[in-house]
């Protein structure tokens, strides 16, 4: 059974990108990964430097912007589930990325107005644009929190200000766990931060998986440009991050196969997993 798709919501807005434009704490000249996901989606937050590592990623993975759309519409499903299934009325997103349509709140706000959602990101790219992350419906709220997701006292502490930590919250950790090397460190980051959540919480987690051969070449060539790394981690090692949860149907499983709806674009071999877990 699959779920009706939300209202659209409206595409926040973006200024067209300028080489010559750079916020303090930004290079340029250095691909980021947030910046590349952005220029894949179709997005208009990025330089020359993630625009040339976008064309590398396609040339060597044809299918890299549908990737990132099935990742992305993950994100959609999960949070959609978690408003209107589960019955969850605040968000915890980490590592939340730059704007783009169909953003944590926009979901939430869709299928309940009253929905509060905090983002935490550390780039200055995501500063420049927060005002995109901001647009609450009157009855909810959204914030931002500048910290990294390793950081978790200090993410805990402000998500506070703004969600009531005595009542459930759905924290969503969307592909961004990649970043973090060790796999012992980002467990600990999951469990420090799902942890110290209330009881009834949810946890909503994608991360991307080695492809072919093709695809681990370019992500590896990615690494060595300069740029923050990512790591790419298989099913079994993704599934470690939910171990001892109970993971909501149908588990873990290639991103667009955890609850398609009818504008799901289903591919072979998407090199990424996702599940939704019930945190106790």
């Amino acid at each position: 059974m699959t779920s009706a798709a939300p209202a659209q919501p409206a595409e926040p807005h973006q200024p067209a990108p300028s080489d010559r434009h750079v916020p303090t704490g930004v290079d340029p000249s250095v691909p980021h990964s947030a910046r590349v996901w952005d220029c894949l989606l179709g997005g208009k937050n990025h330089y020359a430097a993630d625009r040339q590592a976008a064309a590398a990623f396609e040339a060597a993975i044809p299918k890299v912007r549908a990737y990132a759309r099935s990742g992305r519409g993950f994100l959609t499903r999960g949070v959609r589930y978690l408003a209107a299934e589960a019955g969850v009325r605040q968000f915890l997103d980490v590592g939340a990325g730059l704007p783009t349509a169909y953003n944590t709140h926009e979901i939430a706000q869709s299928v309940a107005s009253q929905s509060r959602v905090v983002y935490v990101d550390h780039d200055p790219m995501v500063l420049l644009h927060v005002g995109a992350l901001l647009t609450s419906t009157p009855e909810g709220a959204t914030a931002y929190v500048e910290a990294d997701m390793r950081d978790t006292t200090t993410v805990i502490e402000a998500a506070g200000r703004t969600l009531d930590l005595s009542r459930p919250v759905g924290l969503v950790l969307s592909d961004v766990l990649g970043h973090i090397v060790a796999d012992d460190e980002a467990r600990a980051v999951v469990r420090r931060l799902a942890t110290a959540l209330p009881t009834g919480s949810y946890l909503a987690l994608s991360h991307a998986a080695p492809g072919d051969p093709a695809a681990v070449a370019a992500q590896e060539a990615y690494n060595e440009s300069g740029a923050i790394p990512y790591v790419l981690r298989d099913r079994e090692t993704i599934a470690s991050f939910f171990e001892g949860w109970e993971l909501v149907e149908p588990g873990l499983v290639t991103w667009p196969r955890w609850r398609p709806d009818a504008a799901t674009e289903q591919h072979e071999h998407v090199p990424g997993y996702a599940a939704v877990a019930r945190v106790p």
